[in-house]
């Protein structure tokens, strides 16, 4: 069973899987990546591997992209795994109260993500 998994975060999950796409978005979120046709080097390729960064790059379109921070996506899929808020706001570098909040928007936490 899955949840529901925001639109704009939805190709990376359904090609990288959710454990590498939340690795995926803490190292590159936020920032602008460059996707090649044909990749070398690169600290995306070392993270994916060639043929999961190739279908990225394929669905994703060559050139730059502003890779997204779903952090509340993210918060989401760690509470699941049975983190505290407290370790949630550390490793997202957010306010525990933040946390918090996504939470209390959300009246199922178990939304936030995947479920396995």
């Amino acid at each position: 069973m899955t949840s529901a998994i925001p639109a704009h975060i939805e190709t990376y999950v359904e090609i990288l899987g959710e454990e590498l796409a939340i690795e995926f978005f803490l190292r590159f979120g936020g920032s602008e990546q460059y996707f090649s046709k044909s990749p070398k080097h690169s600290m995306m390729l070392e993270l994916t591997g060639l043929e999961k960064l190739t279908m990225l790059t394929e669905r994703l379109g060559c050139g730059h992209v502003r890779v997204p921070i779903p952090k509340p996506w993210i918060a989401g899929c760690l509470y699941f795994r049975g983190a505290s808020q407290a370790e949630i706001a550390r490793r997202l570098h957010v306010d525990q109260r933040t946390v918090g909040r996504w939470f209390a928007k959300g009246t199922n936490r178990d939304q936030f993500c995947l479920l396995l």
